[in-house]
């Protein structure tokens, strides 16, 4: 038997993780600490995964240590042998790969790490092997901290480990990228969202970025490695990366109003066996109105805020398709709530085809040439994909699944 020990798991990746290195039992082990006695005692567990906050209980209570986890002085790996517990850390060899992913040259280079807590350690330790100049670590109330970055503008390289932007605290940041001049690499050890803030900057920026999926994927590689004293194949790695990326991406579709957004995502959803969910439902339902009674009553800024909630709240969600207003991708804080889970789908239509019965800012001569005129350029430079949208439903899905992988 095998699994991951932690206090809250609810929303661990890691049996999803080790169910592509092979078939074997992994289940998740919530224990509160005045039950630890017994969990390490228990000879059925044979090696277990320890993730927060136990990795140092873990430390203290193993027999034998391997060289890393007495640098790191962590232990995220447990291997009962012969009537002892052996731990180790694999994390760091998780963090080197993801920076290798990344592309990341830390020789020579200064980094910042964000954090002061076990994952610090761990991203401290592999700056160090991997020949940074120098490391600093920015907390609350340590000499290098948040009030005082500007003492650090000139760094190469910042290294999130906090939790700061994490699901359901999207859309934080721990700092403000664009002050760094000479930043070269943005690493998250964050993966829900995909994208948080930080992130979303950093590619707005231009910077290369890397998400923490690849480093989670990789230490659980060389952990089940320890499970069974035996080497797996490093393209597991990329193919557990890859299957958690496509299950938890939604699939996001923009475009002019009477595109056939929601025609689309109800077709999916079916096919996919995903939810399918409209922004402007949401709204109605939360308003109690239709949106041509809010248009008439409120006017279309009050609808902009109640579309920015519904934005907001969908694309938090992980797996889901996501039909969103014609208008709502042009609020810039909409397109990052979309953006850090979502694949985006512009969905191109002749304005002669679209249909505009119930919709307010559609309505009037001319009115949507001029509506889409406003929003052309906004759409094809957010989207990832650009499909053209045929009359059968059929044939605009077979488009896109030319594109992303759909069933």
């Amino acid at each position: 038997m095998f699994g991951l020990l932690g206090r809250k798991l609810s929303h661990s990746l890691s049996p999803e993780i080790h169910s592509v290195f092979g078939d074997y039992e992994y289940e998740l082990f919530e224990r509160e600490e005045n039950e630890l006695d017994a969990f390490f005692a228990d000879t059925s567990i044979d090696a277990f995964n320890v993730t927060i906050p136990y990795k140092v209980e873990a430390y203290n209570r193993c027999d034998v240590l391997d060289e890393t986890a007495r640098e790191i002085g962590s232990v995220n790996t447990v291997v009962r042998k012969d009537g002892r517990l052996f731990g180790y850390n694999t994390d760091l060899y998780g963090f080197k790969y993801m920076v290798k992913k990344l592309g990341a040259d830390f020789a020579g280079r200064k980094v910042l790490v964000l954090g002061s807590g076990g994952a610090s350690k761990t991203a401290v330790a592999a700056s160090r092997r991997l020949g940074a100049k120098e490391t600093f670590v920015i907390s609350r109330t340590g000499e290098n901290n948040y009030d005082n970055l500007e003492k650090n503008y000139d760094t190469a390289i910042i290294v999130n480990t906090t939790p700061v932007g994490m699901f359901p605290e999207n859309g934080k940041a721990p700092l403000k990228l664009k002050y760094f001049k000479n930043i070269e690499f943005v690493i998250d050890l964050i993966y829900n969202p995909c994208m948080t803030a930080l992130l979303l900057e950093a590619k707005k920026l231009g910077i290369p970025y890397i998400n923490g999926l690849p480093m989670l994927a990789a230490q659980a590689l060389r952990s089940a490695e320890h499970f069974f004293s035996k080497v797996f194949d490093n393209s597991l790695i990329d193919k557990a990366v890859d299957k958690i990326t496509a299950d938890m991406k939604n699939i996001v579709l923009i475009g002019m109003p009477g595109c056939g957004k929601t025609t689309l995502g109800t077709y999916l959803a079916e096919k996919m066996g995903r939810e399918c969910v409209d922004t402007d439902d949401i709204i109605v339902a939360k308003d109690g109105r239709n949106i041509p009674e809010i248009f008439s009553s409120d006017g279309e800024n009050y609808f902009r805020d109640i579309e920015s909630e519904a934005v907001a709240e969908c694309g938090k969600r992980l797996g889901i398709i996501i039909a969103t207003g014609g208008g709502a991708v042009m609020r810039e804080e909409n397109r990052d709530a979309l953006a850090q889970n979502g694949i985006i789908i512009y969905l191109r239509r002749n304005i002669e085809g679209l249909a505009t019965g119930g919709r307010p800012l559609s309505a009037g001569e001319n009115a949507v040439y001029e509506i889409f005129s406003k929003r052309r350029e906004t759409y094809e430079s957010f989207a990832d994909y650009i499909i053209d949208v045929d009359r059968d439903v059929a044939v605009t899905a077979e488009r896109l699944s030319k594109c992303v992988s759909l069933y």
